[in-house]
């Protein structure tokens, strides 16, 4: 297996330690997690590219725009307190 095969691991990782943040009530740790949650998605585009998996790489697009609506909506909910 080459090293780009291994680009899943980290993805998955990320991906699943990111939700875990997301779920805090804490601000910083959502922020972090979505922060987290868009650097999931660009390992996955780059394994979806590599193991040409179009599917995989358009939900990620589709993915990352929810975590910046998400970013957003978590810096309205703060300057709004």
């Amino acid at each position: 297996m080459d090293w780009i095969s291994w680009l899943q691991w980290p993805a998955f990782v990320a991906s699943v330690g990111a939700a875990w943040l997301v779920a805090s009530n804490a601000k910083g740790r959502r922020n972090t997690g979505f922060w987290i949650f868009l650097a999931s998605n660009v390992l996955w585009g780059i394994w979806g590219v590599y193991s040409s998996a179009w599917a995989l790489i358009a939900l990620q697009v589709c993915l990352a725009a929810m975590n910046l609506r998400g970013l957003g909506k978590t810096k309205e909910a703060s300057s709004q307190n």
